[in-house]
């Protein structure tokens, strides 16, 4: 039987992601044969498209950090699943597609009931957010924290599981966007029109606990501007190497995967070396992920049960079908999206 599949075979622009009909993958032993429900979009994917993602495979590839889908088929050795079961996995890369196989170990079941793009929301978005607030960062109540980004998929996390932590909680975003922000509980900040690091010294003349950075670069050292001594900036991506939605640097179609991140290093360096005590602290779910497998699977757990209970309600900014990954790409590049966007499964 066939499927539909998007592959980048040549890195650039979203005009790049080619719709190809196949045949269904087979799952291998260990692994799972699921049917995409839904797909996350994210800027890591766009970066990936671009050739500039510390991850980035070698063309041809399938894009999709992140996915929720239903059990397809068991390849053998595969056991305490049944077809029609739904579960969430965070594979990087491969889930553009309406079928994926994937190792049994990589998926984590969702509850019936909830809807496949709030829940894969969690998988990339809340998870990050998540893990920043209570592993990294180990925020306690009353803190001050500055999230750059807050209307956007990970930004909106950090709010929403910021607001339950009961953080003082400041936000830089568009002003079109201002709105989303406070009814999260967030002061905006409007960073079109506001120096951030200034607003925030007047907000909280010490400056913040803690920085939720996801540009990285020199921004980080904007970003560590606005702590008070001891505080840290949580560096967690690369997005300033992006530039509507395009790589910034020259020479596109190539491979250029650690350009960027030699240059967030450095900054990491520069927060330990300087006095002062702050910090540049980096964090990655992939490389988290990989060395502390179990507490991925326990934090999305976690936030599922959250979802359940209605205590977060990730922000849905679009859905789209898979054919219109393109689409997908350029809205998300053009910039200003409040929340997620997904690919959905067709009817």
């Amino acid at each position: 039987m066939r499927q539909t599949r998007i592959v980048v075979r040549r890195y650039g622009g979203p005009d790049e992601l080619q719709v190809v009909e196949e045949e269904r993958p087979e799952p291998n032993a260990g692994e799972v044969r699921l049917r995409v429900l839904a797909a996350g979009v994210s800027l890591p994917d766009l970066m990936m498209r671009e050739g500039i993602h510390p991850e980035t495979p070698r063309v041809p590839f399938t894009p999709g950090w992140d996915l929720v889908g239903v059990v397809d088929r068991l390849g053998d050795g595969v056991s305490g699943l049944e077809a029609g079961q739904r579960v969430a996995a965070l594979p990087v890369t491969g889930a553009y597609a309406e079928f994926v196989c994937l190792p049994q170990r990589e998926l984590v079941p969702v509850p019936s009931g909830v809807d496949a793009a709030e829940a894969v929301s969690l998988v990339l978005n809340y998870v990050t957010a998540y893990q920043m607030l209570h592993r990294s960062a180990s925020v306690r109540p009353g803190q001050r924290v500055l999230v750059h980004g807050a209307a956007g998929g990970v930004g909106s996390a950090l709010l929403q599981l910021g607001h339950l932590a009961h953080l003082q909680m400041y936000g830089t975003c568009s002003s079109r966007s201002a709105a989303v922000v406070s009814a999260m509980g967030c002061v905006p900040i409007d960073y079109e029109h506001q120096d951030f690091v200034n607003e925030i010294h007047r907000l909280t003349p010490e400056g913040v606990d803690v920085v939720f950075d996801g540009m990285g670069g020199r921004h980080l050292w904007r970003s560590r501007e606005a702590l008070r001594p001891g505080g840290r900036v949580m560096a967690y991506g690369l997005t300033a190497s992006l530039r509507a939605g395009r790589a910034t640097s020259g020479r596109p179609g190539r491979r250029r995967r650690f350009r960027a991140i030699a240059i967030f290093g450095l900054y990491i360096a520069g927060g330990w070396l300087l006095p002062s005590r702050r910090r540049v602290i980096p964090y990655s779910i992939q490389w988290l992920k990989r060395l502390r497998p179990a507490w991925f699977r326990q934090d999305l757990i976690a936030l599922l049960d959250l979802l359940q209970q209605q205590k977060i309600r990730p922000l849905i900014a679009h859905r789209f079908a898979l054919a219109e990954a393109r689409n997908a790409h350029a809205l998300l590049g053009k910039g200003g999206v409040s929340g997620k966007i997904v690919l959905v499964a067709s009817a």
